[in-house]
C-alpha cells in the first residue's frame, strides 16, 4: 500500500472500532471481522454480487489491520487523521485564489504572506479539486485557497 493510500480511508470504521481502542481491542475486532467476511466462511448460495462485496470487505479489513496493528503505521495514520480534523474545524482568516500566491522554485510550493509575517505554503500534492485550507507556518491563522477552474 502506497503512503498516500494509507490515509484514503477510515480504517477504524472498517474495523468497526474507534481511535481510542487499544491494540488488543483492535485485534479482537479484526479477528471478528475477518471471520465474518472470509471467503471460505461464505454460504454457497450467496449471490455473486454480494460474494464479491464480501471479498472486497475482507480485503479492506485485512488492510485496516495491517495499518492499525502496526505501531508505526498506526501512529502515522493517527497523526494525519488528527491534522485533517484540525484543518476541517480550523477558523478561516481569509479566502484567496491560487493566482494570488507566488510560486517558489526553491520550496516547490505556492507561498502567501501572513499578516503575522509568517507564510502559508501550498504544495502541489495539496492542491485538490476543491478548496484547500492551509495554516500559517508561524501563527495559528489559516486561509482557504480557492481553486479557479
Amino acid at each position: 500500500m502506497t503512503p498516500e493510500n494509507i490515509f484514503s480511508k477510515d480504517w477504524y470504521k472498517i474495523l468497526d472500532a474507534s481511535p481510542s481502542s487499544n491494540l488488543q481491542e483492535l485485534k479482537q475486532q479484526y479477528q471478528k471481522m475477518i471471520l465474518l467476511y472470509h471467503p471460505d466462511k461464505q454460504s454457497p448460495d450467496v449471490p455473486s454480487g454480494e460474494a464479491e462485496q464480501r471479498v472486497q470487505r475482507f480485503i479492506e479489513v485485512d488492510q485496516a489491520w495491517k495499518i492499525l496493528g502496526n505501531e508505526e503505521t498506526k501512529k502515522a495514520y493517527d497523526l494525519q487523521r488528527h491534522a485533517a480534523e484540525l484543518k476541517q474545524s480550523w477558523p478561516v482568516d481569509a479566502c484567496i485564489s491560487v493566482e494570488d500566491m507566488t510560486w517558489d522554485n526553491d520550496l516547490q510550493s505556492y507561498v502567501f504572506e501572513c499578516r503575522c509575517g509568517g507564510e502559508y505554503h501550498l504544495y502541489n500534492d495539496e492542491i485538490e479539486e476543491n478548496d484547500t485550507v492551509i495554516c500559517c507556518n508561524t501563527c495559528s491563522l489559516s486561509i482557504e485557497v480557492q481553486q479557479n477552474t
